[in-house]
């Protein structure tokens, strides 16, 4: 594992001037663990904001207008009453495994936002088996959940968590061969060479319709694991209350609040570094002004995610037996039949170049 490139060499050489090697190394990962844990916070907050702002455009409504100018401080205030609020809990639930059930959500989506290249420089973690990492690290989340739900020792609970366990170990497998599709075309998995090999042109259209159609997979797939509607079964408020964590308060609700904003940032982003060349612009401008590369990578992110959202007030939610039947009779052959169809473009040579 190759810690990347300038921001923790920089942190290093800093903390060295007053420090051992080894207590400016044990620094340095204390200084990026704080500079992740800022942006996990900010980005889960303003993610929750815009979830808002964009479900009152599509209902024609103006939505929070009301703290702050133009209501920017609306989520600042909810994160604050939700610190304020009581933990409760159930007598009969399971204290240890109720206790622990949020952090394993809160703390998967962490791990994964650390091997995201934002910029050539700024990347927590450049491994060589990074987009395994993430598949790896997205199927912790749901122990989370199946774990929260189960020792809440609450019916609804514990329904929704045996549909996301099933919901999660269905989608992933379409997640998982999407993004396989575009190794074949890249020959990597390591998100800084995957990035590189865009220079010359984003996957999307270096592979052909094979590309689209693994995008196109991957991004309901993705919505799907990340329990977004219209494939909220987990939660679905109609039947289940609030599904798996009905239980919860304060601010154990809130990390599962704040992880599904955050995942699906992490699902927009995987999407951003794998079909949309991260943090290079169309330009070509990033090689010369390397920083504006994050606002880039940012903003192609949040057109995915706003995508996502898109889909959570357009399509009705789906039944779990709908739910299931769009993954394992449609998404997976689809999925297989891609992959045979890409390995072909690459070994005839077909790709496009610019």
């Amino acid at each position: 594992m190759n810690i990347s490139l300038n921001i923790t060499t920089t942190i290093t050489e800093f903390l060295s001037g007053f420090m051992s090697e080894g207590a400016a190394n044990i620094g340095t990962m204390v200084v990026i663990a704080l500079i992740y844990l800022a942006i996990f916070a900010v980005a889960g907050l303003y993610l929750v904001l815009l979830e808002r702002k964009v479900a009152a455009w599509f209902q024609l409504r103006l939505g929070p207008n009301r703290v702050g100018p133009w209501g920017l401080l609306q989520t600042m205030a909810d994160a604050l009453k939700l610190v304020s609020k009581e933990l409760t809990g159930t007598v009969k639930a399971d204290k240890f495994l109720y206790n622990l059930a949020p952090y394993f959500v809160i703390v998967s989506s962490l791990m994964a936002l650390a091997v995201f290249p934002f910029t050539k420089e700024f990347q927590a973690f450049d491994i060589n088996i990074g987009l395994f990492f993430l598949i790896a690290i997205s199927s912790i989340g749901v122990i989370g959940i199946l774990l929260g739900g189960w020792a809440s020792n609450n019916k609804f609970a514990l329904i929704g968590a045996m549909r996301s366990g099933v919901q999660t170990i269905s989608y992933e497998l379409s997640v998982g061969l999407s993004l396989i599709t575009m190794v074949l075309l890249t020959g990597t998995l390591q998100l800084s060479e995957i990035i590189e090999v865009q220079k010359n042109g984003w996957l999307i259209v270096q592979g052909h319709i094979p590309a689209i159609i693994a995008f196109m997979i991957y991004m309901i797939a993705g919505t799907a694991e990340t329990n977004r509607a219209p494939f909220d079964m987990v939660e679905a408020e109609s039947e289940l209350g609030a599904g798996f964590h009905t239980e919860y308060s304060g601010m154990k609700f809130a990390y599962f609040f704040l992880a599904e904003f955050i995942n699906m940032f992490i699902i927009a982003a995987v999407a951003t570094t794998v079909f949309f060349g991260g943090w290079l612009s169309p330009f070509g401008i990033t090689e010369s002004i390397p920083w504006l590369g994050v606002f880039w990578f940012i903003g192609k992110t949040f057109m995915l995610v706003f995508l996502m959202m898109w889909f959570r007030w357009t399509f009705p939610r789906l039944r779990v037996d709908q739910l299931l039947t769009l993954e394992w009779k449609y998404l997976l052959p689809l999925n297989l039949l891609n992959i045979i169809l890409m390995a072909l473009i690459v070994w005839l040579n077909l790709t496009i170049q610019f």
